[in-house]
């Protein structure tokens, strides 16, 4: 079975639409959903430097567009139905649940700009951010996060824990990394996402919400909250409102994934991190990260090898 994956804020760099929307017709499209939302996603995502895409408001809704236009053109080299499963890193799911047929791609523009504003809004209120924790034993990294006020707001497996919290807390872990880890890294991010810090943004999305007529999943949708499987649109909604402010498991997601007997993953644009992290804590299962259209042809290479 293969498995369809979407990356999170911090993916994103500056440039990475550019040879994307040289793809037939994909300039009209990415016209058309900015028309829709009021975001000029072909400027930010060709011509804006990181600190411009590094806002909240603007990083995910790009995202979110990077990833529909890449599952767009990988669909049409290799139809539908050729992944048994979808998930996606915190608004990574967004772009899954349009995968899944959940959220029209409208739907899921219009949901996801009201996220990326309202959780900037969030965030503007203390001066907040991320960085990853590199090795070390799990249990020992999390004591230490809580020891210094932080939330272990991305449980990302293969060594990966990525801390939150605020800048003075985030500069108590540079200064004093966990017993037995390798490094302190800073994310690209403007917030401490997933933490007690984002509870303000979750009304918004409530209300956003129910504008949405979301169907349920056309195939398996793994959630971040818990690594379960989700059957209904309902569900898949709540938890994509709710899990703004609630820490992401991705690893339990990829030991989902192994339970489902993946035999292939595939990562959207702009991938590479959770290929990566796949590499290591699902090793054996070959995978292709969407990085630009010249990948393209390698992801339909690995459907036809490994698509049932």
């Amino acid at each position: 079975m293969l498995v369809l994956v979407a990356p999170g804020q911090g993916a994103q760099t500056p440039g990475f639409l550019t040879p994307w929307l040289e793809l037939p017709g994909a300039a009209d499209r990415v016209a058309g959903w900015s028309d829709a939302i009021g975001l000029d996603l072909a400027h930010y995502g060709t011509k804006a430097d990181a600190d411009e895409i590094r806002d909240t408001a603007v990083a995910q809704p790009l995202l979110v567009a990077a990833g529909l236009l890449a599952a767009a053109e990988l669909t049409a080299r290799t139809g539908p139905g050729a992944f048994g499963a979808t998930a996606g890193h915190s608004v990574g799911e967004i772009t899954a649940a349009a995968y899944a047929g959940v959220l029209s791609d409208g739907d899921a523009l219009s949901f996801v700009r009201t996220r990326g504003l309202a959780m900037a809004e969030a965030a503007a209120i203390t001066a907040t951010g991320m960085a990853a924790v590199l090795g070390g034993d799990p249990d020992v990294v999390v004591a230490h996060l809580e020891k210094l006020g932080l939330t272990p707001a991305n449980v990302n497996g293969a060594g990966q824990i990525v801390a939150a919290g605020t800048v003075e807390q985030i500069a108590a872990l540079e200064a004093e990394k966990p017993e037995g880890s390798m490094k302190v890294v800073a994310l690209k991010v403007a917030g401490a996402f997933h933490t007690h810090h984002m509870a303000p943004a979750v009304a918004g999305l409530e209300e956003a919400a129910k504008a949405l007529s979301p169907a349920d999943p056309a195939l398996t949708y793994v959630s971040n909250k818990d690594g379960q499987v989700v059957t209904t649109g309902a569900d898949v909604v709540a938890r994509l409102v709710g899990q703004v402010a609630n820490p992401v498991r991705w690893d339990l997601c990829m030991e989902t994934f192994a339970s489902l007997g993946v035999t292939g993953i595939v990562e959207l644009s702009p991938g590479g991190t959770l290929t990566g992290l796949a590499k290591r804590a699902l090793k054996g299962v070959p995978g292709v990260a969407l990085k630009t259209p010249d990948d393209l042809d390698k992801a339909a290479a690995l459907v036809a090898e490994h698509a049932v």
